[in-house]
């Protein structure tokens, strides 16, 4: 995969479609004070670069109905993963998974209309006959919600941020 190196041009036209996700290029050109084309530009270049991957809403999942938020951890069958992918896919309250590093082989973000709701999905997961142990942690409430603009303007790159006829003395 090729990392593309987000500019600061870019992370304030990311900042400002997470503030406004409804604003079109001309509005978030004129928030910026830059051209609308350089917006666009820029949106383009970044969705086919696959920085930016969607336009969706986000979700409170507790003011739609599923209030408990649990992490998963599954130790699987050795060579077993694909039919843990599958099984795990299949499950609607399995919100993400990753394979990962360390004791566990699997990390899934599970969310639940009740604790009696996420009951049935462990069993559920367990019934896989490939997980060999399952260990839950059920999340009481955000300490930080999802972010990137941190890391992004973290890491943006200093350069020019504008063109020479948009450049103001």
């Amino acid at each position: 995969m090729r990392m593309y190196a987000l500019d600061q041009v870019d992370v304030a036209l990311i900042g400002l479609l997470r503030a406004h996700p409804r604003a079109g290029a001309l509005d978030l050109s004129r928030r910026m004070g830059v051209a609308r084309a350089t917006v666009q530009a820029r949106l383009r270049r970044l969705e086919e670069q696959g920085v930016i991957t969607g336009y969706g809403p986000d979700i409170d999942l507790a003011a739609a109905g599923h209030p408990v938020l649990a992490f998963v951890t599954l130790e699987i069958a050795q060579g077993a993963l694909d039919e843990v992918a599958d099984v795990l896919e299949a499950i609607p309250n399995v919100l993400e998974a990753f394979v990962t590093t360390g004791s566990a082989d699997v990390l899934a973000k599970v969310a639940a209309s009740s604790h009696q709701d996420l009951q049935e999905t462990l069993l559920e997961v367990s019934r896989a006959g490939v997980v060999v142990r399952s260990t839950s942690v059920v999340a009481l409430s955000v300490v930080v919600p999802p972010r990137v603009l941190p890391l992004l303007t973290s890491r943006a790159t200093h350069g020019q941020t504008r063109a020479p006829a948009f450049q103001r003395d």
